[in-house]
Formats: C-alpha cells, sequence, structure tokens
C-alpha cells in the first residue's frame, strides 16, 4: 500500500471512529434530561415523593461513582471498543425496563442507565487522549457539546412526546432508546478497529497514586461540584418555574434552552482552554457567570427567566467541558488518562449524587426553593477554590 493510500486509510478510520463518538456523545444525556419536565407527571401518576423523585436523579449519579473507577479493569478486559459497544447495549437495556408499569423496573433501569453513562463518560477522554492528542481541545468540545445538544432535545421534548404524541411519561422515556439503538450501530465496526490495552500495571497501585495526588483530588472535586448543580438543575428547575405559575410546557422548554445554551459553553470553553497552559482565568470567569444567573433565578421579581437560565446553561456547559479537557491535559498518557478519568468522574459523582436529593429534601422541609437555591451559591465559591488548583499547567 502506497503511502497517500495509508494516509487516506488513516483518515478514514478516523472520520468512522468520530461518527462512532458523536453517536456515543449523544446518547449520554437524554435518559437523564428527559425525566426533569416529567416530574410532575411521575408524582400524579406513581405517588412518589420529592425526595423518591429526586432518586430518580441521583441513582444515576451514585452508579457513576460507583462504575468509573472499576472502568480501567472493563477496557484491560475489553478494550475501549468493546466496552463502549457494551455500554450502548445496556443503556438500551436500562432504557426499556423504565416503560414497564413496576416502580422497581423504574428504578433499575435508571440504575442501569447510569452504568453504562458512567462508561461512556470515562471512556471518551481516554479516547481523545489516545487517538486524538493533537487536538484535544477540539475533540473535547465536539463531543462535550454533543452530550448538550442530546440533553436539550431530551428535555424540550419530553413533555410533547407525552402529550401530544399520547404516549405519556414511560412512553416518553422510552423513545431515547431509538437512539441508543443506532448508536449500537454505528459503533459496532470500532470493537475490532481499538486494540485492547496491553499495560500491565496494577489497577491498585495507579488507583492508589491517583488517590495520593491533590491536583487529582482537585479535578475530581471540581467534577464533582459541576454535576452537582448540573444534575441538581436538571431535576428540579422546571419544577421550581411550575412553582412561580409558568406552565409544564414552558418549564420543559426552558430546562432545554438550559441545555442549548449549554452547547455553546461546552463547544467554545474547551476549544480555548486548550489553547492555553493555564485555564485558571477562565475557571474565574465560568464561576462568576454562575453566580449571576443563580442571583437571577433567586429573585424572580427580575423576570427575564430565559436569561438567567441561558447564562446558567452556558457557565455549566463550559465548567463541565473544561472538566472533561482537565483529564486529558492533566495526564500523561492514555492509560494514566482512563485512571484520572476513573478516580476523578467516580468521587465527582458521588459528591453530584447528594445535589438532586439534597435540594428534594431542603424543598420539603421548609417548602421554599430559595433556600436550596442559596445552597448552589456556596457549591459555586467552592468550585472556584478547586478550580484555580485544577487550572495549574501541572501534571499528575
Amino acid at each position: 500500500m502506497s503511502e497517500s493510500q495509508l494516509k487516506n486509510s488513516k483518515k478514514t478510520t478516523n472520520f468512522l471512529l468520530i461518527v462512532g463518538i458523536i453517536f456515543i456523545a449523544l446518547n449520554l444525556r437524554p435518559a437523564l434530561a428527559s425525566v426533569g419536565p416529567l416530574i410532575e407527571e411521575i408524582r400524579e401518576s406513581t405517588g412518589l415523593s420529592n425526595t423518591l423523585l429526586g432518586l430518580l436523579t441521583t441513582l444515576p449519579l451514585i452508579a457513576f461513582g460507583v462504575v468509573s473507577t472499576l472502568t480501567p479493569l472493563f477496557t484491560k478486559r475489553f478494550g475501549i471498543g468493546g466496552t463502549l459497544l457494551g455500554a450502548m447495549i445496556l443503556l438500551t437495556i436500562g432504557i426499556a425496563l423504565r416503560y414497564f408499569q413496576w416502580i422497581p423496573a423504574l428504578y433499575l433501569g435508571t440504575f442501569l442507565l447510569g452504568i453504562a453513562i458512567a462508561l461512556g463518560n470515562v471512556l471518551l477522554p481516554s479516547l481523545t487522549k489516545r487517538n486524538f492528542s493533537e487536538n484535544s481541545g477540539f475533540i473535547t468540545s465536539m463531543y462535550s457539546s454533543l452530550m448538550s445538544v442530546g440533553a436539550a432535545l431530551a428535555a424540550g421534548l419530553s413533555v410533547p412526546l407525552s402529550d401530544n404524541l399520547n404516549l405519556g411519561w414511560r412512553g416518553s422515556l422510552v423513545v431515547w432508546g431509538l437512539l441508543s439503538c443506532i448508536a449500537i450501530f454505528f459503533w459496532m465496526p470500532q470493537v475490532g478497529k481499538l486494540k485492547k490495552n496491553t499495560n500491565n500495571r496494577s489497577f491498585a497501585v495507579a488507583m492508589k497514586k491517583m488517590v495520593n495526588s491533590k491536583l487529582a483530588w482537585k479535578i475530581a472535586l471540581f467534577m464533582g461540584l459541576q454535576s452537582m448543580v448540573f444534575y441538581t438543575i436538571l431535576a428540579w428547575l422546571p419544577v421550581i418555574l411550575q412553582s412561580r405559575g409558568y406552565d409544564a410546557a414552558f418549564a420543559g422548554w426552558m430546562l432545554s434552552l438550559s441545555q442549548a445554551t449549554g452547547i455553546i459553553g461546552s463547544l467554545v470553553i474547551p476549544y480555548l482552554a486548550g489553547k492555553q497552559k493555564n485555564q485558571r482565568g477562565i475557571v474565574v470567569v465560568l464561576v462568576l457567570l454562575e453566580l449571576v444567573s443563580l442571583t437571577g433565578l433567586l429573585f424572580p421579581q427580575f423576570g427575564l427567566v430565559a436569561l438567567w437560565v441561558s447564562i446558567l446553561g452556558i457557565a455549566l456547559g463550559g465548567t463541565f467541558g473544561l472538566a472533561l479537557l482537565f483529564l486529558v491535559l492533566r495526564s500523561h498518557d492514555t492509560e494514566s488518562a482512563t485512571e484520572l478519568s476513573g478516580m476523578a468522574q467516580s468521587i465527582g459523582y458521588l459528591v453530584a449524587a447528594t445535589g438532586p436529593m439534597l435540594f428534594g429534601g431542603i424543598f420539603d422541609l421548609t417548602g421554599n426553593w430559595d433556600y436550596a437555591i442559596m445552597v448552589l451559591f456556596v457549591i459555586a465559591f467552592i468550585k472556584l477554590y478547586m478550580g484555580l488548583g485544577a487550572g495549574k499547567a501541572e501534571k499528575v
């Protein structure tokens, strides 16, 4: 094979891999983002409390925390390609289980899809480090923004699918299994092309080094606090807006708007940050945007709900994309990227898992969403401190 043919073959392989990454990324949010706008319908149908409804968002985060650290064990056995294919199959099963009119099936399906999404969350940064290290900012921008696209579509279409197409909340949730089936189809060719990891270093030793790294902890907590706010907003923003007199459709579209503007943040921020050695200034700007948006939401008399929601979406999308980029920039190689990603996302999502239930619990105790929103201000300042540490040009 000539040199030009080899180059063309490599370009084709990379193009198909990028297509596969696109469909993996599109599947990592809809199963979660579709729940928030339907909370009131689910409550009326099942009689579940706010705390138990919050568990529908918290369960996947618990799965993220449990599975993320163990991901390197799966990749050593099945490779990155096989693990991601298995994740999409498991995601489809989890989504399907939520269709059955049995409350335990709703929670079991939610936990299984959380496991599947956890594997995808951890492995996309590893795949970026392995195959696109020279263009890590661009690839991270691409897939993180597509994750926001998936979330925006799910948040905006959940109520119309349920009400306008008469699918009900169960049918609305299960529709997203079609997207995961498409991902399975596009990812199957990658399984044989992505070679298994040949690194033999001890998983336990690698994790011990990560746990003893202050930088790794700052990255983990930055990611965790970002995710805590993201999933809290995902679960409760529609309910907060409905409590202030807006209808379910408007509340759903406002959640969709936050996810849509999140696309801007997750598309632009990693690309810009990838061109800089030090990302601390970007961290400051993003936290300031978040504080401004929370202030607007805390005082409904200001109006301009769409503006505050849009700014919040940009801030959360940007911090999420930046957190993913930290996993690439602060690691030495593919294996360390997988280990850092697993450790950071495990700790981070266990922190994040407290958010939706805590938020719902505060409302159950006080009957006022303002107290819960005030907690988000405290989280923003802690996130600023962690982000300033993670933004330094160092390696774990």
